[in-house]
């Protein structure tokens, strides 16, 4: 029995980033899909000095401890990962136990420029790396024009991107 976690970067409904995790994940085709939720209150060492963990972190935390395997699905908001989404790791880096480490992870991007995300996910690789994951250095997913790249299914149109996506997640099950 496989759970795959998925985690979009963007909070937006109708998100290119969380149309190509859901994508992925039907490629991967885990016994289990959970797609975390990143809407999470602002990280403040004062609340949670006051209040402790939110419930709604732990639960993200325990999701991905729980995870045979994650993917992480990011927009580029100004050359980096969403705001939302540094949060999320900022909140989950404060649980007990380092869910992350060693957590076989794929991580790929979507973006509206022509580069799809190159430099959102160099930065995230660099975020992830105190946390200890097994991110798979490749192949690289990246969607560019992202608003065009997706059909009436919410499925990539571009057999190349398909092709790659697929090679993704072979080499995140052969992780697991």
């Amino acid at each position: 029995m496989t759970t795959l976690l998925g985690i979009s970067g963007s909070l937006r409904k109708a998100s290119t980033n969380t149309k190509l995790m859901r994508h992925a994940a039907e490629v991967f085709a885990p016994d289990t899909f959970i797609e975390g939720d990143i809407n999470l209150p602002l990280y403040n060492g004062d609340v949670e000095k006051a209040d402790g963990i939110p419930p709604s972190v732990q639960k993200l935390a325990d999701q991905i401890a729980a995870a045979d395997a994650v993917i992480i699905s990011t927009p580029e908001y100004n050359k980096a990962p969403s705001g939302s989404l540094k949060n999320a790791l900022d909140w989950v880096s404060r649980t007990k136990g380092s869910p992350w480490k060693h957590k076989p992870l794929a991580i790929m991007s979507a973006a509206a420029g022509r580069a799809g995300g190159e430099r959102t996910q160099f930065a995230l690789r660099l975020m992830m790396m105190p946390f200890r994951p097994e991110i798979l250095q490749g192949p690289e997913l990246l969607v560019a024009d992202s608003g065009n790249a997706f059909d009436e299914n919410d499925k990539l149109k571009s057999e190349p991107y398909v092709d790659i996506m697929t090679e993704l997640m072979e080499a995140l099950k052969a992780r697991v």
